[in-house]
């Protein structure tokens, strides 16, 4: 694949240092464009919308330092360099903390300077790559539904190529929703392993009394009901990976045996002397802060230590709304598919509706979403109408009044309309609101505290 061309706008009211700049650049693969002064740069930034920036700090209109928020804010995926003949620790560290992806001092170190744009033109050329070739990044993670093109995807992308050929222990975190058995998947499939077995374990789906036979495994006659040999779950994925999702409901009994096999990469079944060797790689995940737990007293610091040797953080679909198209796109392909449609896509009303909600769900209630659209719109383009009715309704009269309630009355109000944005499925509203069924089932009662007052 050919290297592509990417733009460097550089902004300098010396003219001799424009020119040494142009010919330095000369065999870099890149399209030069020069300002004299702060609010030509501007314009042809806004114009241009190049790649990288490099900005002199001092100019005779708008200094550097003022034009850096103001193009971040046009575009925040541009590598801006700040330059400088009056360095100082202190604007270095300004600039840095300000957005800025360097900060050079004039004159420029020739090579240094080569290197510097050579990164920022592989950076961008990835990063465009990822823009332009939308289906490229689907296709590199279809299997695992993994979709995106903001910056923290992209740092995600990378930091999943990186670490899934060299892992044996690795915790991923995140809110319920957000896609954490996905990138379960994309670690096993991009591991030396990856024509081994990935096996699944729901931690908060296994009751206490059967955590060790599920997985460890078992010998015949080893207790009441033992008629066979069972294989455990560590043994029968040797080679491959086991997938502990929920690991903050393991119980710290199960979280001691737990750890033992992560230490010894060894296991027992219950009622057999022999222990076996196995070489397993270990994901767990969770949506609950374990730190917290750990200080609480309710999750082993050792075997969170052994866990997030290697930490992988999702983000909400809230803090990535730049997505919010893709993931249209993307989901809309998959229900054309399943539901043999031939969608061409939202109406611009329809698509200010989703980005105007916050998206408690995160991509599975996207996801959710998407489907019902898909399904009822009698049209090729899915409108307001098509949505689900939480999200066309406007808010009602109490909740114009959200600041006058009492804390209980509001906790129940919130407890209501999460319930209803994953279609009255308590369960998967209760992990979103990080409580027990039982104590839901409670804020969705009938009595209300507040309805006499």
């Amino acid at each position: 694949m050919m290297a592509k061309t990417i733009t460097i706008l550089v902004v300098d009211d010396d003219e001799l240092h424009l020119q040494f700049v142009q010919h330095a650049l000369k065999e870099e693969n890149v399209e030069v464009y020069t300002a004299p002064n702060g609010k030509t740069g501007l314009a042809l930034f806004l114009e241009k919308r190049p790649q990288g920036v490099l900005l002199d700090l001092v100019l005779p209109d708008i200094g550097g330092m003022q034009l850096l928020p103001q193009m971040l804010a046009a575009d925040p995926g541009a590598e801006i360099i700040l330059m400088t003949g009056n360095y100082s620790t202190e604007s270095a560290v300004e600039a840095i903390r300000n957005g800025a992806g360097d900060y050079l001092n004039k004159p420029l170190d020739l090579p240094r300077f080569h290197q510097r744009i050579r990164r920022l033109v592989a950076d961008s050329e990835r990063r465009q790559r990822a823009k332009w070739l939308e289906q490229e990044v689907i296709e590199t993670f279809t299997l695992e539904g993994i979709v995106g093109r903001s910056p923290l995807m992209l740092e995600l992308f990378d930091r999943i190529r990186r670490v899934g050929p060299h892992f044996q222990t690795a915790l991923i975190t995140g809110p319920t929703g957000t896609g954490k058995e996905l990138v379960a998947q994309a670690l096993h499939r991009l591991s030396r392993n990856s024509s081994k077995p990935l096996l699944v374990c729901n931690c908060s789906a296994i009751t206490e009394t059967l955590v060790e036979s599920e997985l460890f495994g078992y010998v015949r006659g080893a207790f009441t009901g033992a008629t066979a040999d069972k294989m455990g779950l560590f043994e029968a994925a040797n080679g491959g990976t086991v997938f502990l999702d929920e690991i903050g409901e393991l119980s710290l009994p199960a979280q001691a045996k737990l750890l033992r096999i992560l230490q010894q990469r060894e296991v027992q079944r219950i009622g057999s002397p022999t222990v076996k060797t196995i070489d397993v790689r270990v994901v767990a995940a969770t949506n609950r802060k374990l730190r917290t737990l750990v200080q609480e007293k309710l999750f082993r610091e050792d075997l969170f230590h052994r866990l997030s040797m290697i930490e992988i953080t999702l983000p909400s679909l809230s803090e990535r709304k730049e997505d919010l198209v893709l993931l249209e796109r993307h989901f809309l392909e998959r229900f054309n598919a399943k539901l043999n449609r031939n969608l061409r896509g939202l109406t611009l009303r329809a698509q200010q509706i989703l980005a105007r909600h916050d998206w408690p769900g995160n991509v599975r209630e996207l996801e959710n979403v998407i489907g019902h659209a898909s399904m009822f719109s009698q049209s090729e383009m899915i409108d307001v109408h098509d949505l689900p009715e939480y999200l066309r309704v406007p808010a009602r009269a109490e909740a114009q009044n959200d600041g006058m309630m009492s804390l209980e009355k509001l906790q129940r109000l919130h407890a209501r309309r999460v319930v209803a944005q994953v279609e009255g499925n308590k369960f998967q509203a209760a992990k979103i609101l990080g409580i027990s069924r039982n104590t839901l089932y409670g804020l969705l009662s009938d009595d209300d505290p507040d309805a006499a007052t």
